[in-house]
This record gives structure tokens, sequence and C-alpha cells, in this order.
């Protein structure tokens, strides 16, 4: 086992499928060098372990877990914006258009200081690295140098990230808008840069963002698109999260069907496309999304918080349309995915509860959206998501009895309940190791 420089024994769990929760005991999981796994063993009893030690290199680093411990993937945040950490936990009294204008924009605005960039976006990547989050997908601000602050600050943490810089060239504040131009070249700058500041090591990219139809005109959004083409980079935006949302874009652009296709009009619909949210689409829209292969990020904490509906996740599976989940902060109030997990379990039971023709999310689906589906939706399941041999270790090490945890175990319980009680109820707490590509970035 020359190539091994990282075993570990124990419990092991993660998703082949959304009905497939796969929980390994007795699990031998080895890692090499660059951070690859390149062995997955069930079963493998305490006799036969201790001759496998003895062909472990001895640089190499072995843990057995506990009796309660266990691995499972990283988390996979797939819509939040990093500089509204800043307002998270407040501002949740209006509904989504009067609350980016009384609360988001003039806080946005603020990162056009580095200084203050410096204060927030260090701070909001621990915390989501802290709580598990091994690969985020961020919306920066229409600054070019406070967005390229973040994408280094993300490089720096051994995060997974896209970064994206916001545009915005219509429709905004006086004091928060871009010219399109500018917004253009701004763009292509911020793209080769975060390429040129990656340099192969495929852990933070850019994406293309242009902040959602109603701030951004015709010219921006093809020439946007034209940039996610040249580059061959992802884009996100949002979509039909909120009916005055869907009323204000159809006024915008009568001669088009529907909000949907008003961003397949602009070509920016394609296999590497994050829309969040989704919560009001047709049955055309949704067709269209799955034609080109778009990724849906359910958000439903910030659907709840900002009133603007529940999304019927079960819909869009059916439809076989790729489904991640988001914190969204700070429409979204919490920055670990734990608390999606839950809200997407309750807007389920919500839906259900409402058409009574729906079955609410079961904890393997739940699990696969947080870990697997996430992966899809950046277009990397062959590389993170579970544990898959020649896939990269992205993971966490959870200890439900670790000092503090708000979870109680009992003689009924077996590792199964464990781990739906680490779902449920566990916090951070709970993580004690946080890993990406193989490197241990955060934990106790």
């Amino acid at each position: 086992m020359s190539s091994v420089k990282q075993l570990i024994y124990g419990t092991i769990i993660h998703s082949l499928s959304l009905d497939k929760l796969h929980i390994i005991k007795n699990g031998l999981l080895g890692v090499d060098g660059n951070g690859k796994i390149v062995s997955l063993q069930e079963d493998v009893e305490t006799e036969k372990l201790d001759s496998i030690l003895e062909d472990l290199a001895e640089d190499s680093k072995f843990i057995r877990l506990s009796k309660w411990q266990f691995i499972m993937p990283g988390f996979i945040d797939t819509h939040t914006h990093a500089p509204q950490y800043a307002n998270a936990g407040t501002g949740m009294d209006l509904p989504l258009l009067e609350w980016l204008d009384k609360y988001t924009f003039p806080l946005e605005q603020s990162f056009s200081s580095i200084e203050f960039a410096a204060k927030v976006y260090p701070r909001f990547v621990s915390h989501l690295l802290r709580n598990g989050t091994t690969t985020a997908v961020y919306y920066a601000t229409i600054h070019l140098e406070s967005s390229k602050y973040l994408a280094e600050t993300v490089k720096g943490s051994g995060q997974r990230g896209f970064i994206g810089k916001v545009n915005m060239d219509r429709n905004s504040p006086e004091y928060y808008i871009e010219n399109c131009n500018d917004s253009v070249l701004h763009t292509e700058e911020f793209v080769k840069y975060v390429l040129d500041l990656d340099a192969g090591q495929n852990l933070v990219q850019p994406i293309v963002t242009p902040r959602f139809a109603i701030t951004c005109s015709e010219k921006l959004m093809i020439a946007l698109a034209d940039i996610a083409a040249k580059h061959d980079v992802p884009i996100q935006s949002h979509l039909s999260e909120n009916t005055s949302e869907i009323a204000f874009v159809s006024k915008l652009f009568p001669d088009i069907k529907d909000y949907t296709s008003v961003y397949d009009h602009h070509r920016l619909l394609n296999h590497k496309t994050i829309m969040a949210h989704g919560v009001h689409l047709t049955n055309d829209e949704r067709d269209l999304l799955k034609q080109r292969n778009v990724g849906i990020s359910h958000c439903p904490n910030s659907n709840l918080a900002l009133r603007s509906g529940v999304c019927n996740v079960r819909q869009l599976l059916r439809d076989g349309i790729k489904v991640g989940l988001g914190t969204d902060i700070s429409g979204g109030g919490s920055k670990t995915i734990l608390d999606a997990m839950r809200s997407a379990s309750t807007a389920s039971r919500v839906i259900a509860m409402r058409d009574g023709n729906e079955d609410h999310l079961k904890l393997s689906e739940l699990v696969f959206l947080a870990t697997m589906g996430g992966a899809e939706l950046v277009n990397l399941q062959d590389i993170i998501g579970n544990f898959e041999v020649g896939k990269d270790f992205d993971a966490l090490l959870i200890d439900p009895c670790a000092e503090g945890s708000p979870i109680d175990i009992f003689d009924i319980d077996d590792i199964g309940r464990v781990f739906e009680k680490f779902i449920f109820l566990g916090d951070d707490r709970n993580i004690i190791d946080v890993f990406v590509k193989g490197r241990r970035v955060s934990g106790i």
C-alpha cells in the first residue's frame, strides 16, 4: 500500500443514488498523496486490518474511528452570497424586491472597499468550512477588485469554490449599478484572473454571474454568454423565485414566452448553468430546463424567510432536472447545509400536505441533494460527491459524541439512527475534521 498516504477505518456513509444511502461498517478507505481515493473496502475484520497496517508506508497516516464516529462526503452549497454574510440574521421583514432595495444593495455597495471586504470574506469562508461546506458557489458583488479578493480568500482557505463577479446594468440603484461595457470588460478580466489563480489545481473556478434578468440588459446578457462560451466556464443566476419578480420580467420581455425562455433566448442556459430557486416554474419551463440540462439550486430557508413560495423539489426530480441545495445567505439566515437539508425536508412536507399526492423528501434524498446533487450541479460528479474510487477525498469526520454535542445516544440506537440524528440535530460541534482533496482544511 505504498501509494496510500491516509487510511481511515470505521463507518463510512455516502450516497450512491437518490434512494440509496450506503452505510459501510468496518470500512477501510485509502487516499493517495494527491488526495484521491484509491481504495474502499467493506467489512474489514480487525485481524485483516493488522496485516494491512504492516504494509502501510511509514509516512502514511492511519485514522481509526470510534464506535459512533463516521465519515461522509463534504457538503456542497450551490448558492450563496458572500457579501450578504454581514446581513445574515437581519432584515427578514420584506419580500424579495423590497428586501434587495432596502437591505441588500446598500450592503453590497460597501464592497467597493477592499478593507470592508477583508472584514467579511475571510470570516464567511472560514465559517462555511467549519460547518462542513467543502464546495461553495459564491456570488460576490459588481466590484472587480473585491471579487478578486474573494477568489483569493477561497483559494487560500483550501476550499473548493466557484466565484462570480455580479453583473447589473439596469433597474438598479444609482449608487450600485454598472455601465454595460465596463461590466463586460471587468467580467472578462475577472474570469481570466481566477483561471490564472487556480493554475490547473481545479479548486477555484470563475462562474459568469448575471444577477437576474431584471438587472441585466439584453446586450449585457448576450456578452456574458459569449464570455462563458469563450472560456468554457459555468453560469449562475436567479430564476422564478418570487411572483413579483416574474411579473417584472414579463413586462421587460413582453415578446418572450416566459422567464426561463428569457435566459434561453440570450444563450445563458446549458449544462453548466445553475439557476437558484425555480419556485414557480411552469410545465414548459421545466421541460426547457431539462432539455438544456440546467441545474436548480433549492434554497428553502430563503424561500420561506422572504415569503417567496415553496419549491416542489419532488416535481423537479420527477422531471429529470438536476437539484442541489443552497443556503442563499442572507435571504437564508443559516450558513450550514445541514439547515438547508432540514428546511428542504420541511418544505417538502408542506407540499405533501398541500397537494396530497406528493411524498416528502426522505433522508437518503436529502443527503444526495447535499452531496451528489450539488456535485452534479457544478459538473464535478466524477470528482466529488461520494467516496467512489478515483474521486477526490472531500470529506467530513463526524463525532456525534463530541464535547457539547446536541445529540444524545441511547441503547436503542444503531449507526443508521445516529447518522439521522446528526442530519436533523447535529451542528459544527460534531464536525471534527474537514478535508478537501485529501487535505485537512478545518476542524476542532
